[in-house]
Protein backbone atom coordinates (compact mmCIF):
# COMPACT_ATOMS: atom_id res chain seq x y z
CA UNK A 1 0.00 0.00 0.00
CA UNK A 2 1.40 3.16 -0.60
CA UNK A 3 2.09 5.52 2.11
CA UNK A 4 -0.64 8.16 1.19
CA UNK A 5 -2.69 5.68 0.09
CA UNK A 6 -6.79 5.57 3.13
CA UNK A 7 -7.61 2.49 0.63
CA UNK A 8 -5.75 -0.31 -1.43
CA UNK A 9 -7.66 -2.64 -3.37
CA UNK A 10 -5.72 -5.56 -4.91
CA UNK A 11 -6.35 -8.45 -7.07
CA UNK A 12 -10.29 -8.33 -6.43
CA UNK A 13 -12.63 -10.99 -7.86
CA UNK A 14 -16.05 -11.34 -7.95
CA UNK A 15 -18.48 -13.33 -9.62
CA UNK A 16 -22.22 -14.49 -9.43
CA UNK A 17 -22.72 -17.96 -10.55
CA UNK A 18 -21.13 -17.77 -14.10
CA UNK A 19 -20.96 -13.78 -14.40
CA UNK A 20 -17.55 -11.94 -13.82
CA UNK A 21 -18.87 -8.59 -11.80
CA UNK A 22 -15.19 -7.61 -11.25
CA UNK A 23 -12.21 -8.89 -12.84
CA UNK A 24 -8.41 -8.23 -10.98
CA UNK A 25 -9.34 -4.92 -9.47
CA UNK A 26 -6.24 -2.72 -7.97
CA UNK A 27 -7.05 0.68 -7.05
CA UNK A 28 -5.53 3.05 -4.58
CA UNK A 29 -7.39 6.03 -2.81
CA UNK A 30 -5.00 8.58 -1.73
CA UNK A 31 -5.34 10.25 1.23
CA UNK A 32 -7.79 13.72 0.97
CA UNK A 33 -8.83 13.66 -2.65
CA UNK A 34 -11.89 13.02 -4.57
CA UNK A 35 -11.93 9.21 -6.91
CA UNK A 36 -14.81 9.02 -8.96
CA UNK A 37 -15.09 5.62 -10.49
CA UNK A 38 -17.81 5.84 -13.71
CA UNK A 39 -18.62 3.10 -16.09
CA UNK A 40 -22.06 2.14 -17.98
CA UNK A 41 -24.34 0.39 -16.48
CA UNK A 42 -23.31 -3.14 -15.31
CA UNK A 43 -19.86 -2.21 -15.18
CA UNK A 44 -19.16 -3.62 -11.72
CA UNK A 45 -19.15 -0.13 -9.94
CA UNK A 46 -22.05 -1.12 -7.12
CA UNK A 47 -20.32 -4.09 -6.83
CA UNK A 48 -17.17 -2.97 -5.86
CA UNK A 49 -18.79 -0.84 -3.36
CA UNK A 50 -20.44 -3.65 -1.69
CA UNK A 51 -16.95 -5.60 -1.74
CA UNK A 52 -15.35 -2.20 0.20
CA UNK A 53 -18.47 -2.05 2.62
CA UNK A 54 -18.50 -5.76 3.65
CA UNK A 55 -21.97 -6.11 2.11
CA UNK A 56 -20.31 -9.00 -0.43
CA UNK A 57 -17.63 -10.58 -0.24
CA UNK A 58 -14.58 -10.78 -2.75
CA UNK A 59 -13.76 -14.15 -4.47
CA UNK A 60 -10.29 -13.45 -3.98
CA UNK A 61 -8.09 -9.78 -3.04
CA UNK A 62 -7.96 -7.65 -0.20
CA UNK A 63 -9.25 -4.79 0.21
CA UNK A 64 -6.95 -2.81 3.11
CA UNK A 65 -8.21 1.11 4.84
CA UNK A 66 -5.68 2.21 7.30
CA UNK A 67 -3.63 -0.34 6.70
CA UNK A 68 -5.97 -3.54 8.08
CA UNK A 69 -7.76 -5.60 5.87
CA UNK A 70 -11.31 -5.23 5.72
CA UNK A 71 -11.84 -8.43 4.20
CA UNK A 72 -14.26 -10.94 6.10
CA UNK A 73 -15.69 -7.83 8.86
CA UNK A 74 -19.05 -6.87 9.20
CA UNK A 75 -20.25 -4.15 7.63
CA UNK A 76 -20.93 -2.34 10.87
CA UNK A 77 -17.14 -3.31 11.85
CA UNK A 78 -16.06 -1.39 8.51
CA UNK A 79 -18.20 1.36 9.26
CA UNK A 80 -17.02 1.58 12.66
CA UNK A 81 -13.23 1.98 11.42
CA UNK A 82 -14.54 4.75 9.89
CA UNK A 83 -15.58 3.90 6.14
CA UNK A 84 -18.95 5.41 5.49
CA UNK A 85 -21.33 4.71 2.61
CA UNK A 86 -23.90 7.03 1.34
CA UNK A 87 -26.44 5.15 -0.71
CA UNK A 88 -27.70 5.68 -4.36
CA UNK A 89 -31.25 5.90 -2.92
CA UNK A 90 -31.64 7.63 0.27
CA UNK A 91 -31.72 5.53 3.68
CA UNK A 92 -33.84 7.94 6.13
CA UNK A 93 -36.09 7.34 8.77
CA UNK A 94 -39.08 9.03 6.95
CA UNK A 95 -41.27 9.26 10.28
CA UNK A 96 -38.53 11.06 12.13
CA UNK A 97 -37.55 14.57 12.06
CA UNK A 98 -34.17 15.54 10.01
CA UNK A 99 -32.55 16.65 13.44
CA UNK A 100 -33.45 13.05 14.77
CA UNK A 101 -32.36 11.32 11.21
CA UNK A 102 -28.68 12.93 11.80
CA UNK A 103 -28.56 12.32 15.44
CA UNK A 104 -29.20 8.74 15.11
CA UNK A 105 -25.96 7.43 13.25
CA UNK A 106 -23.71 9.53 16.00
CA UNK A 107 -25.39 7.57 18.70
CA UNK A 108 -25.47 4.10 17.04
CA UNK A 109 -21.74 4.73 16.23
CA UNK A 110 -20.62 5.84 19.90
CA UNK A 111 -22.72 3.51 21.81
CA UNK A 112 -23.56 0.56 19.45
CA UNK A 113 -25.98 0.21 16.66
CA UNK A 114 -29.27 -1.36 18.84
CA UNK A 115 -27.33 -0.66 22.21
CA UNK A 116 -29.30 2.82 22.89
CA UNK A 117 -33.26 3.73 23.52
CA UNK A 118 -33.51 6.01 20.72
CA UNK A 119 -36.00 9.05 21.87
CA UNK A 120 -34.68 8.81 25.44
CA UNK A 121 -30.91 9.09 24.85
CA UNK A 122 -31.51 12.19 22.25
CA UNK A 123 -33.65 14.51 24.56
CA UNK A 124 -30.10 13.99 27.31
CA UNK A 125 -27.30 14.34 24.21
CA UNK A 126 -27.21 17.76 23.91
CA UNK A 127 -23.82 17.65 22.31
CA UNK A 128 -25.05 15.03 19.81
CA UNK A 129 -27.98 17.00 19.37
CA UNK A 130 -25.70 20.51 18.83
CA UNK A 131 -23.66 18.19 16.34
CA UNK A 132 -26.44 17.29 14.61
CA UNK A 133 -27.07 20.84 13.68
CA UNK A 134 -23.94 21.82 12.45
CA UNK A 135 -24.13 18.65 9.92
CA UNK A 136 -27.82 20.05 8.98
CA UNK A 137 -26.55 23.86 8.79
CA UNK A 138 -23.61 21.96 6.61
CA UNK A 139 -25.72 20.63 4.10
CA UNK A 140 -28.04 23.66 3.75
CA UNK A 141 -31.41 21.76 5.71
CA UNK A 142 -31.00 23.49 9.35
CA UNK A 143 -34.54 25.49 8.64
CA UNK A 144 -36.06 21.93 7.96
CA UNK A 145 -34.59 20.80 11.17
CA UNK A 146 -37.97 19.70 12.91
CA UNK A 147 -39.75 18.84 9.86
CA UNK A 148 -40.35 15.14 9.35
CA UNK A 149 -38.08 13.69 6.70
CA UNK A 150 -40.89 12.33 4.26
CA UNK A 151 -41.80 15.95 3.47
CA UNK A 152 -38.50 17.29 2.12
CA UNK A 153 -37.94 16.74 -1.50
CA UNK A 154 -35.37 14.15 -3.12
CA UNK A 155 -32.32 16.53 -3.42
CA UNK A 156 -32.91 17.09 0.27
CA UNK A 157 -33.41 13.70 1.19
CA UNK A 158 -30.03 13.03 -0.77
CA UNK A 159 -28.58 15.82 1.34
CA UNK A 160 -30.14 14.56 4.95
CA UNK A 161 -28.46 11.36 4.02
CA UNK A 162 -25.08 12.94 3.24
CA UNK A 163 -25.38 14.90 6.89
CA UNK A 164 -25.93 11.63 8.30
CA UNK A 165 -22.54 10.66 7.01
CA UNK A 166 -20.44 13.30 8.01
CA UNK A 167 -21.92 13.46 11.29
CA UNK A 168 -19.99 10.07 11.55
CA UNK A 169 -16.38 11.41 10.85
CA UNK A 170 -15.35 9.31 8.20
CA UNK A 171 -11.75 8.64 7.36
CA UNK A 172 -13.38 7.72 4.07
CA UNK A 173 -16.61 8.87 2.81
CA UNK A 174 -18.15 6.81 -0.33
CA UNK A 175 -21.01 8.17 -2.49
CA UNK A 176 -23.09 6.09 -4.47
CA UNK A 177 -24.68 8.68 -7.07
CA UNK A 178 -24.90 11.32 -5.04
CA UNK A 179 -26.98 13.33 -8.00
CA UNK A 180 -29.09 10.55 -9.25
CA UNK A 181 -32.50 11.52 -9.93
CA UNK A 182 -31.78 15.53 -9.02
CA UNK A 183 -32.80 18.33 -11.14
CA UNK A 184 -29.86 20.80 -12.48
CA UNK A 185 -30.62 23.18 -9.61
CA UNK A 186 -30.67 20.48 -7.24
CA UNK A 187 -27.54 18.86 -8.81
CA UNK A 188 -25.49 22.11 -9.02
CA UNK A 189 -26.05 22.73 -4.97
CA UNK A 190 -24.86 19.45 -4.27
CA UNK A 191 -21.89 20.04 -6.53
CA UNK A 192 -20.88 23.56 -4.73
CA UNK A 193 -22.20 21.21 -1.18
CA UNK A 194 -19.31 18.54 -1.94
CA UNK A 195 -16.65 21.12 -3.29
CA UNK A 196 -16.85 22.68 -0.05
CA UNK A 197 -16.49 19.07 1.80
CA UNK A 198 -13.49 18.68 -0.45
CA UNK A 199 -12.13 21.66 0.95
CA UNK A 200 -11.52 20.48 4.10
CA UNK A 201 -9.36 17.71 3.21
CA UNK A 202 -11.91 14.83 3.73
CA UNK A 203 -11.04 11.42 1.61
CA UNK A 204 -14.20 10.28 -0.89
CA UNK A 205 -15.32 8.19 -3.37
CA UNK A 206 -17.85 9.25 -5.84
CA UNK A 207 -19.89 6.84 -8.12
CA UNK A 208 -21.32 9.02 -10.74
CA UNK A 209 -22.97 8.88 -14.60
CA UNK A 210 -23.31 12.97 -14.41
CA UNK A 211 -19.98 13.88 -16.20
CA UNK A 212 -20.43 17.75 -15.12
CA UNK A 213 -20.38 16.48 -11.51
CA UNK A 214 -17.10 14.34 -11.81
CA UNK A 215 -15.08 16.46 -13.39
CA UNK A 216 -16.42 19.59 -10.97
CA UNK A 217 -15.25 17.24 -8.12
CA UNK A 218 -12.39 14.44 -9.50
CA UNK A 219 -9.08 14.68 -8.97
CA UNK A 220 -8.37 11.45 -10.25
CA UNK A 221 -10.93 9.14 -12.38
CA UNK A 222 -11.07 5.40 -12.56
CA UNK A 223 -13.23 3.79 -14.89
CA UNK A 224 -15.02 0.72 -15.12
CA UNK A 225 -16.10 -1.64 -18.14
CA UNK A 226 -17.48 -5.00 -18.06
CA UNK A 227 -15.67 -5.21 -14.13
CA UNK A 228 -12.54 -4.27 -15.34
CA UNK A 229 -10.61 -1.36 -14.83
CA UNK A 230 -9.89 0.36 -18.62
CA UNK A 231 -8.07 3.20 -17.49
CA UNK A 232 -7.16 5.63 -14.52
CA UNK A 233 -5.97 9.22 -13.99
CA UNK A 234 -6.46 12.55 -13.87
CA UNK A 235 -9.85 14.05 -15.46
CA UNK A 236 -8.25 15.51 -18.48
CA UNK A 237 -6.33 12.13 -18.97
CA UNK A 238 -9.39 10.19 -18.66
CA UNK A 239 -11.65 12.95 -20.92
CA UNK A 240 -9.32 12.71 -23.52
CA UNK A 241 -8.99 8.41 -23.50
CA UNK A 242 -10.48 7.44 -27.18
CA UNK A 243 -10.35 3.92 -25.06
CA UNK A 244 -12.55 5.04 -22.79
CA UNK A 245 -14.68 7.63 -24.64
CA UNK A 246 -15.52 4.63 -27.12
CA UNK A 247 -16.30 2.19 -23.82
CA UNK A 248 -18.26 4.71 -22.23
CA UNK A 249 -20.23 6.68 -24.76
CA UNK A 250 -19.47 5.19 -28.62
CA UNK A 251 -16.78 7.28 -28.89
CA UNK A 252 -18.43 10.35 -27.97
CA UNK A 253 -16.65 12.95 -26.07
CA UNK A 254 -16.89 13.10 -22.55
Amino acid sequence: MESNSVLTIEDVNKTFGGLRALSDINLDIEEGKTHAIIGPNGAGKSTLLNVCIGRLAPDTGSVTFNGKNMVGLQPHEINHAGMVRVFQTPEIFPDLTLLQNVMIPALAKRDGMFCFNVFKDMRNQTDIRDEADHALEDVGLIKFRNNKADTISRGDKRRLELAMGLIQHPKLLLLDEPTAGMSRHDTNRTIELLQKIKERGMTKVIIEHDMHVVFSLADRISVLAQGEIIASGAPDEIRGNPIVKEAYLGGEEL
